[in-house]
């Protein structure tokens, strides 16, 4: 039998669980009103600044790149694939991607607790009376992050609940409609873009900046059934972030991936992190190779091959391949060389064949060679960056009639710093273009800029190419053959079904079945 469970966090304590509704409650230890304990900000400030590490820790390790299988940028390594058929599935796109998925619905499930810790946030600031610059900043800080995350899971699955405490008894945690969402959404941003600073000196802490650009991203995102879409909305949220002042592209793209550059001023929001256990972020072991693993446990670049670069995102244009001649991005976004200390890894035949095939690199922590396991690689992610906003910026300038302008920022800001800040004639776009063929080549140019960033499924899902372009190029998926439309959204997990009685097994995303 399903059971009814109170959305509350009575000592600011979150427990994750198999369900979006089913958090732990625990009695009052004090004859204290929640009135009286939300009465002092000082105790609801610690509740916020756990939601930043709540937040960070669910794009940590594995987690933090699942959504990025299973598209025509990454897939798995094929010793993952040939040992977990369920998380297998997230490639090849058959019935083990299904509504009893354990890989994704631990990632539903990782997300739902925080959004609820950042609702009691917003409901206990809406109880305090005090007021002041620090009050507002909470809220701003609140709403943000419970934006950013309802965001990405309503990319992912579609309508979903609405966690809002004030609006429990007429919300519960059922699927709410995509116009709802959304627009619970945007009027959390816009409290974020009200009331946060323009500048935090903890970075962990997210700024107006951040929540302009996010706001921005959600009115070029948003699907069309939910009424929201909307690109010269969009252009005006990117123009203020793009106009501010606060932003600009580091000379070197190299720079941005080298650990002493953290928080630089591309940074718009990026999720902070070191080589201490437990800020350590894993994801070494996850994108590095296994032949490597296998020669040295302290190769910055070893690891077990989750998730490696598609043929199509590794490969030169000339060879049907992504990668234009001269492109810096490619070196610095993709490892191709393996020898390590002047020793060549070899192949071990009982693992799959991919290890030694290009690699992600992005991620890498030199500052582990030698020293530490690749267990503890902890640069810092991106979750905002200022050349994914030219390009959002790009994009709607194009949609909105102003094509030869939204060329002129891809050509003399973004590309330009591709090719070292000389971008050859050749490779320059022409400002004739049409608006079409801008499209088609701004998922080329995202990709480039930002593969294995966090951005590429959605991108795939909004430009109505995830179906075409998976089954052309992502290995698992051709190979099975089974990818859908329907595939657009991925199941609601099978105990999320079980669980809350305010979602049945009606409720389920069409093409699945509740199995």
């Amino acid at each position: 039998m399903k059971r009814k469970y109170i959305l509350m966090l009575l000592a600011f304590v979150v427990v994750a669980s198999g369900s979006c509704k089913k958090f732990v409650v625990q009695e009052p230890q004090t004859a204290l009103t929640e009135e009286q304990v939300f009465s002092k900000l000082d105790n609801i400030e610690p509740l916020v600044l756990g939601l930043y590490t709540s937040w960070r820790n669910v794009k940590k390790d594995r987690g933090g790149f699942m959504f990025t299988l299973g598209s025509d940028e990454a897939q798995q390594g094929a010793y993952q694939v040939k040992t977990d058929d369920r998380q297998a599935g997230i490639d090849r796109y058959n019935g083990f991607l299904a509504p009893s998925n354990t890989a994704l619905a631990e990632q539903w499930n990782n997300r739902w607790p925080v959004i609820s810790a950042a609702a009691k946030a917003v409901y206990a600031l809406g109880l305090n009376k005090e007021e002041g610059t620090r009050k507002n900043t909470l809220l701003g800080e609140s709403s943000f992050i419970r934006a950013a995350l309802t965001f990405e899971i309503s990319q992912y699955w579609g309508e979903i609940p609405i966690i809002d405490q004030a609006k429990f008894q007429e919300y519960g945690t059922k699927r709410q409609p995509l116009p709802l969402v959304y627009q619970f959404i945007i009027t959390d941003l816009e409290n974020a873009v009200k009331y946060l600073p323009e500048t935090q000196t903890d970075k962990r802490r997210a700024t107006k900046g951040a929540a302009l650009s996010l706001l921005g991203k959600v009115y070029l995102y948003a699907p069309a059934a939910s009424n929201v879409r909307d690109y010269a909305k969009a252009k005006s949220y990117f123009e203020q972030v793009v106009n501010s002042g606060k932003y600009s592209l580091v000379p070197n793209y190299a720079d941005l991936w080298k650990p002493a550059n953290a928080n630089s001023t591309e940074s718009i929001y990026e999720f902070q992190f070191n080589n201490v256990y437990p800020d350590n972020n894993q994801c070494q072991w996850q994108m590095g190779s296994r032949s490597l693993a296998d020669i040295d446990q302290y190769c910055y670049f070893g690891g077990y091959d989750l998730m490696v670069p598609t043929t199509y995102c590794y490969s030169d244009a000339s060879k049907g391949g992504l990668w234009e001649d001269g492109d810096v991005r490619k070196g610095e976004s993709i490892r191709y060389d393996f020898v390590y200390k002047g020793k060549i890894p070899v192949l071990n035949p009982t693992f799959g064949g991919d290890e030694l095939d290009p690699h992600v690199k992005k991620y890498e922590d030199i500052r582990t060679d030698g020293t530490l396991s690749f267990w503890l690689s902890g640069k810092d992610i991106f979750f905002l960056r200022y050349s994914d906003i030219l390009l959002c910026y790009a994009e709607t300038l194009n949609e909105t009639g102003n094509t030869s302008q939204a060329v002129d920022i891809v050509n003399n800001q973004v590309r330009k710093r591709a090719w070292g800040g000389t971008l050859p004639a050749d490779k320059r776009w022409n400002n004739g273009m049409s608006a079409d063929e801008f499209r088609t080549k701004m998922l080329d140019e995202r990709m480039r800029e930002l593969c294995f960033e966090g951005w590429r499924r959605m991108d795939l899902i909004r430009s109505g190419k995830l179906v075409d372009l998976v089954k052309a190029r992502n290995k698992w998926t051709a190979q099975s053959g089974t990818i859908q439309q329907y595939h657009n959204r991925y199941p609601i997990p099978l105990q999320e079904i079980k669980q809350n009685d305010d979602i049945g097994e009606s409720d389920q995303n069409p093409g699945y079945t509740n199995n």
